[in-house]
């Protein structure tokens, strides 16, 4: 067998040189296989590998052709760019030549003209220069030559004074210079310039103050106005600033000392020191904003709060005077100390056990401790109606003293504060002598004085307390007496407390009601509610006298008054804090705009705090009255309704008997010889008068909140005893009668929610029992199929029963 033929590559091909972009072109063909004919084993291998050597050898060959044929036209663009290489050389020979020959010269004439013409712009400013400063020289030497000339015969001030000003807007370092030494001494006046003008400033400023304090003394205002006005033209505002807030500070002196002496001897009575402090509060506010516009349109903007400040001063020392004599005249030392030292006597006696053998507390009324003698030495050594006068003072002064730092603020606000909400005091009213003193002998005694005259008002009112006369709890006798029937120490402590609130916020500070509000809280609290909780436990506690009996009705009747007191005191508070005030006690910080507090204090973040003070206020004797009402409530409920309403209930369902069919009662009622439709509303009519002469004596007494409080207890309590009574049938009542009971139980239902509909809710799930009770066997059995449960079911019922008391309550029917 011969071998099988192989087959070499032409060698042209493998030695022919290969361009590179024929190596760049063929480099994807080269990264796919290719057949090797080397490694070719069969006669198709072979051809196939082949047919691909001549595939690749026609490929070479046609890019070799077309890089040919493009030879011709890059060779033609190459000839192209020759040519214009030898333009472009011609080109550039000419161009320099211009340059050499003819440009050079021209820029060589430029340059020199550009010195030249600097050379010349720099002589001009110089002599630009030269001629301001001769100007203001001449300027100079004129301004010296016409001070002197003022100052000499004419004795012409003001023309003086303006030469000083317009001498004075020449800068320093010309008057000082050696040219206006040179230029501007003549014979006349041989002395360099600033010293000329130092000197006529010191004359003319000496000048001025004895001229300006002659006139001050003579009460020349239009003199005193002439000189004022002239100090700053000669340099010495500060001069001038000094000695016209000296003069308004004499006036300021002059006024309160007149004020104050206006007063005989002794002691002085009303509102005399505060009318004293008002007045000069207002003379200094008149001063400020009377001549504000003077001091700043010649001395500047913000000058003013140097005079101010010289005002201060003053006031410091008269203000100071005011409130001194003040405190002396009024003894507030010693008051201080009676206040701090009164024992509160009734209160303390008050809270201390029952004394054995029925001893009354001290002036009580409502124990027969009305004796006048001691009530005087229960106010010996502390006069109420001072105190309330001293209080009266000091919030008027108080009131008056933020109105004038809050005018003084506004006057001394820097520009840059023109858009802040807040102003707060500068440090010429913060760190005042006048703002301690008023710290110390105003705000501390007003503090103090406050908590005590509000707690002796509230002992006081416990002490004349009266119960109102004429109620009674037979429905057949009428009450004379005008309702909410509460005790006479409500109206008395909440018109106090009003008062207390009022008078505080007058003084518009922020830290009086901060105080203040928890004083009037921590009393209303311990003493307040401690006295009605006191009389609800010792004197009016709703026991019977006897084992089984009913309690007294006068004791029923004076718990009822003490519960209806609780809940007015709640609601006579919040319209003082929600009503009157317009706080929010859920969000105090939404005040609206009309709100008093946002007049007494302008800050929002003042009136903020206030409102949150007060709104804790009420919210904090809401809860402590809330919880005693709470526990008087129940005591009422389990102590007069429940007892009352057992024997109620008793007579109501006398002899009824639920197990009767239709027949058996038909035959009952003929043998009482009565109608059986009668009959079946008999039950209803009992319950129903039953429960109006229990509940109606009650309501009208009560409060309209206490008494659905009450009701509601009452209707869980009667709900809870009507399911006890269902399961009591269980097995027994028949048909008849559970329809029987279902009327029944309506009947007693609608009676005690007859005008307050919400109480039917309580007895859903007896009314509910009997529903389902009285159901046929097919609403049964759509009610208790697949998906019914507690919660609802497809027909729209919403159970309270659960799905096994369900089915127990179909067990009620005897089979």
């Amino acid at each position: 067998m011969s071998p099988v033929p192989t087959i070499s590559p032409p060698h042209h091909a493998a030695t022919a040189p290969s361009h590179k972009s024929d190596l760049k072109s063929s480099s994807s063909a080269a990264q796919a296989p290719r057949p090797n004919i080397r490694d070719a084993t069969t006669p198709s291998e072979i051809r196939a590998a082949l047919a691909s050597l001549h595939q690749r050898e026609s490929s070479i060959t046609d890019r070799l052709d077309a890089l040919l044929s493009s030879q011709a036209d890059l060779n033609r663009e190459l000839s192209r760019l020759d040519i214009l290489r030898a333009g472009l050389g011609s080109q550039v020979v000419a161009t320099r030549t211009i340059g050499r020959e003819m440009l050079a010269g021209a820029a060589e004439t430029a340059g020199r003209l550009s010195d030249k013409v600097k050379e010349l712009d720099l002589e001009k400013g110089r002599v630009e220069d030269t001629l301001g400063v001769v100007e203001q020289v001449a300027e100079l030497k004129a301004c010296v030559s016409g001070v002197v000339g003022s100052m000499g015969a004419p004795q012409d001030w003001e023309a003086a004074a303006g030469y000083l000003a317009r001498a004075g807007r020449i800068p320093d370092e010309i008057v000082r210079g050696r040219f206006a030494a040179e230029v501007v001494p003549t014979v006349e006046v041989p002395d360099p310039p600033w010293v000329t003008l130092e000197g006529a400033r010191e004359s003319l400023c000496s000048l001025f103050l004895r001229e300006f304090e002659k006139a001050a003394s003579e009460g020349d205002g239009a003199k005193v106005t002439r000189f004022f006005k002239l100090f700053p033209l000669i340099a010495r505002g500060d001069v001038g600033l000094d000695v016209y807030g000296k003069y308004v500070c004499q006036g300021v002196a002059g006024t309160a000392r007149a004020t104050l002496k206006k007063a005989p001897p002794g002691k002085k009575e009303g509102y005399f020191y505060a009318n004293a402090l008002t007045k000069l509060f207002e003379h200094i506010a008149q001063i400020v904003e009377g001549h504000g516009s003077l001091v700043e349109m010649h001395y500047g903007a913000g000058k003013m709060i140097r005079v101010v400040e010289r005002l201060q001063a003053e006031a410091d020392i008269q203000g100071g005077i005011i409130i001194d004599t003040w405190s002396d005249d009024r003894n507030v030392e010693r008051r201080m100390t009676d206040v701090k030292s009164y024992p509160f006597s009734f209160l303390v006696q008050s809270f201390l056990p029952p004394q054995r053998g029925g001893a009354s507390r001290v002036n009580s009324p409502a124990t027969g401790g009305t004796s006048s003698n001691s009530r005087q030495s229960e106010d010996e050594g502390v006069d109420m109606k001072e105190i309330e006068g001293i209080l009266s003072e000091i919030a008027i002064m108080l009131g008056r003293w933020s109105l004038y730092t809050r005018f003084i603020a506004g006057k001394c606000k820097q520009p840059h504060e023109e858009e802040r909400d807040t102003i707060l005091l500068p440090d010429v009213i913060a760190k005042s002598n006048l703002s301690r003193k008023v710290s110390t002998k105003l705000l501390t005694p007003y503090d103090v004085m406050t908590t005590f005259f509000f707690r002796r008002s509230v002992e006081k009112a416990f002490q004349l307390d009266e119960y109102p006369s004429g109620l009674s709890l037979s429905p057949n006798k009428p009450i004379s007496a005008s309702s909410p029937y509460i005790i006479l120490a409500v109206d008395d402590v909440i018109f106090i407390v009003n008062e207390v609130i009022q008078k505080s916020l007058s003084t518009s500070q922020r830290d009086i009601i901060s105080s203040i509000t928890p004083a009037i809280s921590r009393v209303l609290g311990s003493d307040f509610v401690g006295m009605i909780q006191r009389k609800m436990r010792d004197e009016s506690y709703p026991k019977a006298l006897v084992q089984g009996g009913f309690p007294p009705e006068d004791k029923v009747i004076c718990f009822i008054v003490l519960i209806n007191s609780l809940d007015m005191a709640n609601e006579y508070l919040g319209r003082i804090i929600q009503t009157n005030l317009r706080i929010s006690p859920d969000q105090p910080s939404n005040l609206p705009p009309n709100s008093p507090l946002r007049e007494a204090f302008p800050n929002d973040r003042d009136a903020v705090l206030v409102a949150t003070s007060l709104a804790n206020l009420l919210n904090s004797f809401v809860l402590k009255t809330t919880e005693l009402l709470n526990e008087g409530l129940k005591v009422l409920f389990q102590n007069v309704v429940r007892l009352r309403l057992r024997p109620v209930l008793s007579d109501t369902f006398r002899d009824v008997d639920y197990s009767l069919t239709e027949e058996e009662l038909a035959d009952a009622a003929q043998q009482l010889d009565q109608d059986p439709e009668v009959l079946d509303d008999a039950t209803a009519r009992r319950f129903e008068h039953g429960w109006d002469q229990l509940m109606r004596p009650i309501q009208r007494l009560m409060t309209p909140k206490t008494y659905g409080a009450l009701l509601d207890l009452t209707a869980k309590d009667l709900a809870r005893w009507l399911e006890k009574r269902v399961w009591s049938h269980a097995g027994r009542a028949s048909p008849f009668g559970a329809v029987r009971m279902e009327r029944d139980f309506s009947g007693v239902v609608g009676a005690v929610s007859k005008g307050n509909y919400a109480t039917r809710e309580v007895f859903g799930k007896v009314m509910q029992m009997l529903m389902v009770v009285n159901m046929e066997e097919e609403e049964w059995e759509e009610v208790s199929g697949p998906g019914a449960d507690a919660g609802g079911d497809e027909d729209g019922i919403l159970w309270v029963l659960t799905e096994e008391e369900r089915v127990k309550a179909r067990t009620l029917v005897k089979g």
